[in-house]
């Protein structure tokens, strides 16, 4: 009879509509956020460093020497070959319930590279992160038949996004498509553990891993115009529409004990293999951008998406739609000054507001933060190292939830190249 409990709970924990545990308590070094385990996990940042200082201004933005993957129609505006490294250290701090706890990481972000394959046409492929996974939440539980215990929710995992685009224009109007393989694993998991083994009761781990692959596609959409005094307006769309991916899950449910100085094992249940579907919500962003060529930049930018078509193997979660309003801008004082470097540098600032697609407790979980940036020139090319912060806050402690505190530092460099150009001299 206990162990069915046990079963059912941890179920409705990780298939149905579970609700972040009140009692807080973290052990790891690595970047823990509890609202990682609804959906697909955390969505990620796959833009590049530029893009992250001002508040992801994706939709209208594009720039001959520097790749906008999320909107394929600016790769109609490269200029040279262009190739992109990013990595990205990050902090957060969860607190609850009076108590707090830190963790944080690094890692690689992303790699892309831009073509230009023709005056008014580009293709770009990389890779780059779409979601991430890792939370690690402890209850103090006291149970009948079992006495003090501790129920451990952990996962971890993610997605990523291989992918290859083109775009093309035409007076004025671009079009593009990416096209790619979004692709991960995802674990899952909870242990109901007694704290003194001279209980006689078992201990339980129920765990999901599941295997995600599937081809995924994105359009986009830009219009520039010529205005006044060398400005230029440049508008800008992107979509992904709703999209399934294949899925295939291992689910199982253990029991354990300790008997002297051995430890029992049971396996209650365990499916291999089991196939399904990922259904992945309509998204899109519109943003418009105005601009003096070489010198400054104003946007902003709205993105939404459906998250309440969400299903995982055709079970709801804890999920609902959501959006995001942005607004940032660079700034250089004089791109050409061979003399003063300080004047060559771009500066950028942004800031963004939105509501979360994770809904816990009839509680809307909204998020904001500041970004700020800088992109450094080499001496005589169009190679950049770029350098941006963000600083920002997700959820409130409303209703047993948890608020997160969050710092990013962001690096990113991008080498420029000429090809297909025939030599005037040998």
């Amino acid at each position: 009879m206990f162990h069915n409990c046990v079963k059912l709970a941890v179920v409705n924990f990780l298939l149905l509509s579970p609700i972040v545990s009140s009692a807080q308590n973290t052990a790891s070094n690595r970047e823990n956020s509890p609202y990682s385990r609804y959906g697909l996990g955390e969505l990620r940042n796959g833009s590049n460093t530029a893009l992250k200082s001002m508040a992801n201004q994706t939709a209208a933005y594009a720039n001959g020497y520097l790749v906008n993957p999320e909107n394929p129609a600016s790769y109609a505006s490269l200029k040279l070959v262009t190739y992109e490294l990013g990595a990205e250290g990050r902090s957060r701090t969860l607190i609850s319930n009076n108590q707090s706890a830190t963790t944080g990481t690094a890692t690689l972000s992303h790699l892309t590279i831009g073509i230009p394959v023709a005056k008014h046409a580009g293709i770009a492929f990389g890779l780059r992160p779409y979601t991430r996974v890792y939370y690690r939440m402890n209850d103090s539980l006291n149970l009948d038949g079992m006495g003090p215990a501790l129920k451990v929710y952990s996962g971890d995992g993610g997605t990523n996004y291989a992918f290859l685009g083109g775009g093309w224009q035409y007076k004025g109007f671009s079009i593009g498509v990416n096209v790619g393989y979004l692709f991960g694993t995802i674990r899952n998991s909870v242990i109901l553990q007694k704290q003194y083994d001279t209980v006689n009761a078992y201990n339980s781990d129920f765990s999901v891993f599941r295997k995600i692959g599937g081809l995924h596609y994105e359009v986009g959409t830009q219009y520039y115009t010529s205005l006044r005094n060398k400005l230029g307006l440049r508008l800008g769309a992107n979509a992904s529409f709703a999209q399934n991916l294949n899925l295939w899950a291992d689910t199982s449910a253990s029991l354990w004990r300790n008997s002297g100085t051995s430890t029992i094992f049971d396996t209650a249940t365990y499916v291999n293999n089991a196939r399904g579907t990922i259904r992945l919500p309509l998204s899109y962003s519109i943003g418009a951008q105005l601009f003096n060529e070489n010198k400054w930049m104003a946007g902003i930018n709205f993105s939404a998406a459906k998250w309440s078509e969400f299903r995982n193997a055709g079970s709801v979660d804890s999920v609902t739609n959501s959006f995001k309003i942005s607004m940032g801008g660079e700034y250089t004082p004089d791109a050409t000054s061979y003399y003063q470097y300080l004047r060559r540098i771009t500066y950028r600032l942004g800031f963004y507001y939105g509501k979360d697609f994770v809904d816990l407790r009839n509680t809307s979980i909204n998020y904001y933060a500041v970004t700020a940036g800088a992109s450094l020139p080499f001496k005589r090319s169009q190679d950049r190292i770029h350098m941006g912060l963000e600083l920002g806050r997700r959820g409130k402690e409303t209703n047993g939830l948890v608020r997160e505190n969050f710092f990013r530092f962001y690096f990113g460099i991008s080498l420029n190249d000429r090809w297909f150009v025939k030599r005037k001299y040998d």
